[in-house]
């Protein structure tokens, strides 16, 4: 029996891929719901404002942790052991150094010493993190038909979205449930350490999860590569700059977005904890639609670089319509305009697995995958951090956001239109062979 064309080993390892993401989502939106709490408990010294600057600096932390862990964790288990087995390994440590975060002590209690070990938690954390995509990615476009991939990748994808979903709803009950006193004092560490729960599921379907095809068959042929990470910077360097724009202006964009929604309601004094946890868990439930309608548009659209392209180009132009009526709204508009934007956004994301994964020689798929996602993320996830940054120069928050997501959009742009189509519906010879994984 099938489903989508699809049996059931290959759901298998769509699906462990699709937790992996899920597990990615449940973590990072959660340091963005308590980003404000943790500023008072590791950063209260210095000048003001600057506790929050450093706080969101955590996701920057980890998205330089993410690059180097795409390159050495993917290096030397995703291309080298095998797809399956480094995503066991991951999710494993992933899990547990997530949930840490809550057992943390804080300055009161050993000074300086605790934003040093919130930092090193996070660069852990995210070194296991980075090896996710390039695996998971890896895993689930080797065992699908290509003209699935659009909307299989979508589905991959979507799972960071539930997680943000799961998350928004677990943290709207707690912070109701212990009120605001207690969730700043004991709540944020508990919402952490939920975190082994969806880890737990993850590691369970990797279980019974086989390894592809390819990478067996690269195992028997004797075709592993020594150093994966070598033939990348030799055969492909152009396919990973121009790789490196798509996702440095992507993943600047969802960081100043999807992070950004429960920092810019809670500042703003207006909502209550429960209500941004509403909102934000509706505003991404959208986008889950957002990145499905994306992908089954892809064929239609014939490719996986054009898809990207429309939809971005989309994005670029709402952005000053968005949050110039959204900024400053209230509960009901605001949703609704960002749920918007949202799913705009989402569908950018629908068919980067596909066309990342196309773009790199199997031989070191799994670390060009890895690092060409991650790597965005260095400079990417500075992008709440330049926010404040700038705010004060350019004559407040909604000027220094709004000037944020027209720059990094403006290079997401750029680089889908530098890249190669990798697949279409035709008979094209040299796209039929770019897409044979």
């Amino acid at each position: 029996m099938s489903i989508y064309g699809l049996n059931k080993h290959q759901w298998l390892q769509v699906l462990a891929s699709w937790g992996g993401w899920l597990m990615d989502g449940y973590t990072t939106i959660a340091y963005a719901f308590v980003a404000f709490a943790m500023a008072t408990v590791f950063f209260p010294s210095g000048p003001k404002g600057l506790d929050v600057i450093l706080a969101f600096a955590g996701f920057a932390v980890s998205a330089i942790a993410r690059s180097v862990g795409s390159l050495v964790t993917g290096n030397f288990l995703g291309d080298k052991l095998g797809r399956r087995r480094m995503l066991v390994i991951t999710i494993l440590f992933f899990s547990l150094f997530s949930a840490s975060k809550g057992l943390l002590p804080g300055y009161s209690s050993i000074g300086i010493a605790a934003p040093v070990l919130l930092y090193v938690i996070l660069f852990i954390e995210g070194m296991f993190a980075g090896a996710e995509y390039g695996g998971g990615t890896s895993l689930s476009m080797e065992s699908i038909p290509p003209e699935r991939r659009n909307f299989i990748g979508s589905f991959v994808q979507s799972g960071f979205g539930l997680g943000y979903f799961t998350i928004a709803f677990v943290f709207a009950g707690l912070s109701g449930y212990l009120g605001p006193a207690s969730f700043a004092l004991i709540g944020w560490r508990i919402l952490f350490l939920t975190a082994l729960v969806p880890g737990a599921l993850t590691i369970l379907i990797r279980a019974f999860t086989s390894e592809t095809d390819v990478f067996t068959g690269m195992k028997k042929s004797g075709e592993i590569e020594k150093t994966p990470i070598a033939g990348l910077f030799k055969e492909a360097p152009k396919t990973l700059i121009f790789s490196l724009l798509i996702t440095t202006g992507l993943l600047a964009v969802n960081t100043a977005t999807f992070s950004f929604y429960p920092s810019i309601m809670i500042s703003s004094g207006r909502f209550t904890d429960s209500q941004i946890g509403v909102a934000v868990g509706i505003i991404n439930l959208i986008s889950l639609f957002g990145v499905w309608i994306g992908g089954a548009l892809g064929n239609s659209l014939n490719g996986r670089r054009k898809p990207m392209l429309v939809y971005s180009v989309i994005f670029l132009f709402s952005i000053y319509f968005i949050l110039n009526i959204g900024y400053g709204a209230g509960l009901g508009l605001f949703i609704a305009i960002f749920s918007v934007q949202a799913f705009i956004e989402a569908m950018i994301f629908s068919t980067l697995p596909a066309f990342l994964s196309e773009q790199f020689s199997k031989k070191f798929r799994t670390t060009a995958v890895g690092f060409s996602y991650n790597g965005g993320g260095i400079v990417g996830g500075f992008a709440i951090s330049i926010v404040f940054i700038i705010s004060g120069s350019v004559g407040g928050v909604l000027t220094a956001w709004m000037t944020v997501l027209f720059i990094f959009s403006l290079i997401m742009v750029l680089g889908i239109a530098l890249s190669r189509e990798t697949w279409k519906k035709s008979a094209d010879s040299k796209l039929e062979d770019a897409i044979t994984l």
